[in-house]
């Protein structure tokens, strides 16, 4: 009984609890907002939010459960008899909405209404259903490109004048039938038909790419076509006619692209048959722009024939620059460090990175240059190799300084400074007269020309408290002098430096009666200078003339106008100083005519530097009427600079051999090495009359035409001895000539633009000398000079000066000895037997070849042989007929006169020694004295075996 009253209490609980979980006691719940989209080919509706209806009765059946969804007409009407929504699963609410019929975009874009669930209640019959809240659903259709672009006209005409360019002739309109912005739009347009001088741009806008001609064609027919962005093409293409009416055609006539430049041709016109044609089109302005590209000639145009240093000379500068960034060598090695750029010129080009490269001038060539009156001159360039600025810096924002040249001398018992600097499109001069006592002046400059990474001349001038500032010879005023007020003191200390200034660590206290000690010397460099360097010289003293700094910036080519005076009225010439910009402005069209056609190209470079010079002509007019005002587009040409005659330089008038006594060579001046040189320049160099009154036609000169700028002389072999040999120049011709010298070891250079005659004297005046006691019997010189900066060399002369010495010296054993040996042994000693000769009573006479002097000595010792062997000979050997026979042959071969120039050392060593005529002897002595032991003869035959080893020629 107990265990049936228990199965029938469970049976009872589990009925009670299905009865009470069949109450639905909640509703669905759904987003309260969709963002939908359906494309018009298809009508299932992609919702953002998917679609979920949640229940919290879930997982009861049919109470849990989502039974389906309502739509609502939403605020336009659409909703339940365009969209419906289904249940695609009822345990998770998952559903779906979709379009009744296929969608237009074209006819609506977007839908909006309301979507709401509902669950299916208690039980199959859905009783006791509830329902969610009311969801906003927005569907967009998107659009599929079903249109293709139509044409709103099938043809378009227009009528043009002949012989212009148009910026626009006709436009063409297509239009797209699709609802999108994609697909309705126009992307671009095409001319479909080929080899037609007209463009299309995505506008529909037509014009010619070229000047069109009625006499070639009248009329131009062609077809265009049009695509959507989605790449759908027009349904038609629309067809174009353009009608050329024949007009008159505006614009310049003659106009000759290629100009050829002979060199020493002077001024030539650029445009001789060249005229401007309105067609009668009332103009009331004219201008028109010449411009010369030159930059990519050296410095900005045609100046490397010289270097600075000749330049200066040339142009008459007071002498005494100091050369403050000097080619490096072993007395100016404070410019090794620094990097250099090629140039075409012999002046180097020093690149500076604004940190680790700077030269710090010695503190001797700096007190050479101290005072308060100095002229500083200098070519840079900035932003190094590139050519092109930064950004900020061709906008003028760059405000970091960089120092130039920066320097601390000592004048008397003070310390006098200045820096200069450059900051942005700012030059400024900053000078302390005094830096225990005076307040600093700062003197500012603004300029385009220090921040267009262009190459530019700079000269500045100081006579405190007055300074010019000369750029590419123009002048310019400070645009501000403003006392810095107490700042800082330098510190007294004499240093000067290029590329970057020395800020010290000292302190104050350091200094002590206006001097730095040496130990407390300590800082570093600051503000470094970006950029490129060349020619930095400083002369103190008075300040240089402007004629003289014009002459050293100004262009041996550029652009000039012929006769100022044929000039009509109302003409305006302007030139730039560089001279590669020209421009002529009028307002009469026949007198603009005649002033064109005197523009001129000149180059006053007898060997100007061959290539391309573009060349551009751009022409602006002005009209009564705008409008219709004519347009001219640029000419573009280019002058051709033909390559220049090159001058053959000779060097003669000097023997290859030089022989003089050794005792000659062993006094105090030596022997003149070239004194009858003779220096011929085979091109004749014709001056040009009418170039001689242009700017910078000074170096048209015949003088200057027969100019070299540096000669070499070098000893081939080894180096020279100092303590054995040397070579004398007079230093004080030189300096009086301006000319500069290198003189090492290796080589002796003399450089400076001066005339031939001057090199001349020079070179005959160089002398060799030999110390006393030098076992030399040859030595072998190479002399070559060149013109125009080293463009053009000589030929290469090549002397070869021998040692003649005494007989007296021969007479000790030693010498007999050792000549001895040479006589016998001719093949290994012909270094020693080509200079060994007697002295020639002529003091200009030439001794033969080695090998000729070595066939007289065997030859004459031969015959000496057999004359005093000659009576043995017929004794003893039959064949001595034979002999005598080649003895009186050789007799008859050889002068007598040649004879007795010649003397036989072995007869006096036999004579002292008592040898007999004995042939075989004889030839036993000679053995015995080869292999002697004596150490005074073989002491001396080793020495001359060595000099004559040392000695022989080594070629480069």
């Amino acid at each position: 009984m107990a265990r049936m009253s228990f199965l029938s209490f469970l049976l009872f609980c589990l009925t009670s609890v299905a009865h009470g979980n069949k109450a639905n006691k909640h509703k669905p719940w759904i987003e309260t907002e969709y963002q939908g989209i359906v494309m018009e080919n298809d009508n299932t509706v992609l919702l953002n939010p998917p679609l979920f209806a949640l229940d919290k009765d879930a997982p009861l059946h049919y109470a849990g459960e989502i039974c389906g969804f309502r739509v609502h007409n939403g605020p336009g009407g659409s909703g339940s008899a365009q969209f419906e929504a289904v249940v695609l699963d009822r345990s998770t609410g998952e559903g779906l909405v979709r379009s009744k019929e296929p969608l237009d975009c074209e006819s609506q874009k977007e839908h909006s209404f309301t979507i709401q669930a509902y669950d299916c209640g208690e039980g199959p019959d859905g009783t006791n259903s509830k329902k969610s809240h009311k969801a906003t659903v927005h569907v967009r259709v998107n659009d599929v490109n079903e249109f293709s672009p139509v044409f709103v006209e099938r043809r378009y005409e227009a009528s043009v004048p002949e012989g212009r360019l148009f910026d626009r002739i006709v436009r063409v309109e297509a239009v797209d039938a699709d609802c999108s912005p994609q697909y309705s739009q126009i992307c671009f347009y095409d001319i479909i038909t080929p080899n037609v001088p007209f463009t299309i741009d995505n506008d529909g806008n037509i014009k010619n790419t070229e000047p069109l001609d009625s006499k070639r064609q009248r009329v131009h027919s062609f077809w265009v076509t049009a695509f959507d962005c989605g790449k759908n093409r027009a349904q038609a293409d629309a067809q174009v006619i353009v009608t050329v009416k024949p007009s008159c055609k505006p614009g310049w006539i003659g106009w000759t692209k290629r100009i050829e430049y002979t060199p020493g041709s002077g001024s030539i016109p650029l445009f001789p048959n060249l005229h401007l044609e309105t067609c009668e089109e009332t103009v009331w302005n004219i201008q028109a722009t010449v411009e010369l590209q030159t930059s990519h000639i050296g410095k900005g145009c045609d100046r490397d024939s010289y270097s600075d240093r000749s330049v200066r000379r040339l142009c008459g500068a007071v002498r005494g620059e100091v050369d403050l960034l000097p080619p490096p060598s072993p007395a100016t090695n404070w410019t090794a460090a620094l990097p250099t750029l090629p140039s075409s010129d012999s002046s180097l080009v020093f690149s500076f990175n604004g940190s680790t490269h700077v030269a710090v001038v010695p503190d001797s060539v700096a007190s050479a240059v101290s005072g308060d009156h100095f002229t500083l001159q200098l070519w840079m360039r900035r932003g190094g190799a590139s050519t092109q600025p930064p950004a900020n810096q061709a906008r003028g924002t760059r405000k970091e300084e960089e120092t130039i040249v920066c320097s601390t001398v000592k004048n008397d018992d003070s310390y006098s400074h200045y820096s200069l600097s450059v900051h942005g499109c700012r030059l400024s001069l900053f000078y302390w007269p005094d830096v225990s006592a005076a307040r600093p002046v700062k003197f500012l400059w603004k300029l385009e020309q220090v921040c267009d990474s262009e190459w530019h001349h700079l000269s500045l001038s100081v006579q405190f408290p007055s300074v010019t500032l000369y750029v590419d010879g123009v002048t310019f005023d400070p645009a501000l002098i403003h006392d810095n007020g107490a700042i800082p003191n330098p510190a007294p200390h004499q240093r000067l430096v290029i590329g970057a200034c020395w800020e010290p660590e000292e302190k104050p206290k350091d200094i002590v009666n206006n001097t730095m000690p040496e130990n407390k010397d300590t800082g570093k460099f600051v503000s470094g200078y970006k950029g490129l360097l060349s020619g930095v010289t400083v002369r103190p003293g008075n300040v240089e003339p402007h004629s003289v700094v014009e002459c050293l910036y100004a262009c041996r080519e550029g652009l000039d106008f012929g006769d100022l005076e044929t000039l009509g009225s109302g003409m305006k010439v302007h030139v730039n100083p560089s001279q590669s910009v020209l421009v002529l402005e009028g307002d009469d069209i026949e007198s603009f005519n005649r002033a064109v056609q005197q523009v001129t190209y000149r180059n006053s470079l007898r060997f100007a530097t061959p290539g391309v010079r573009p060349l551009k002509l751009t022409t602006s007019l002005r009209c009564f009427s705008e409008e219709s005002c004519l347009s001219l587009r640029q000419l573009e040409g280019y002058l051709v600079v033909l390559q220049p005659d090159a001058p053959q330089i000779s060097l003669s008038g000097v023997g290859p051999h030089l022989a003089r006594p050794a005792a000659e060579f062993e006094g105090p001046q030596g022997v003149p090495l070239f004194p009858e040189l003779r220096i011929v320049c085979s091109l004749s160099h014709a001056v040009n009359t009418a170039a001689q009154g242009m700017e910078g036609g000074a170096l048209m000169s015949d003088a200057v035409a027969h100019t070299l700028d540096g000669c070499e002389v070098q000893p081939l072999g080894e180096e020279l001895n100092t303590e054995r040999e040397e070579l004398l120049v007079d230093m004080e011709s030189l300096r009086e000539r301006g000319l500069d010298i290198i003189n090492t070891t290796a080589y002796i250079a003399i450089t400076g633009a001066e005339s031939i005659s001057v090199y001349e004297d020079v070179l005959r005046s160089i002398h060799y000398r030999l110390a006393k006691g030098s076992a030399r019997f040859e030595r072998r010189f190479r002399l070559s000079c060149s013109e125009m900066n080293g463009r053009y060399t000589s030929n290469e002369l090549t002397l070869e000066v021998n040692f003649l010495h005494s007989l007296d010296s021969l007479y000790h054993p030693s010498h007999l000895l050792a000549s001895q040996q040479q006589f016998l042994h001719p093949s290994h000693h012909t270094g020693e037997l080509s200079g060994h000769t007697l002295p020639n009573p002529h003091r200009n006479s030439v001794v033969p070849g080695a090998a000729t002097v070595i066939i007289m000595v065997c030859v004459g010792f031969l015959v000496v042989m057999v004359i005093l062997g000659v009576f043995r000979i017929r004794s003893i050997h039959r064949r001595g007929e034979g002999a005598r026979g080649g003895g009186k042959e050789g007799g008859n071969q050889w002068d007598d006169s040649a004879l007795t120039i010649i003397v036989n050392p072995m007869e006096t060593y036999e004579n002292r020694m008592g040898i007999t005529t004995d042939m075989e002897g004889e030839c036993e002595d000679e053995e015995e004295v080869v292999d002697s032991p004596d150490d005074t003869s073989d002491d001396q035959r080793i020495i001359i075996k060595k000099e004559g080893r040392d000695s022989a020629p080594r070629r480069y």
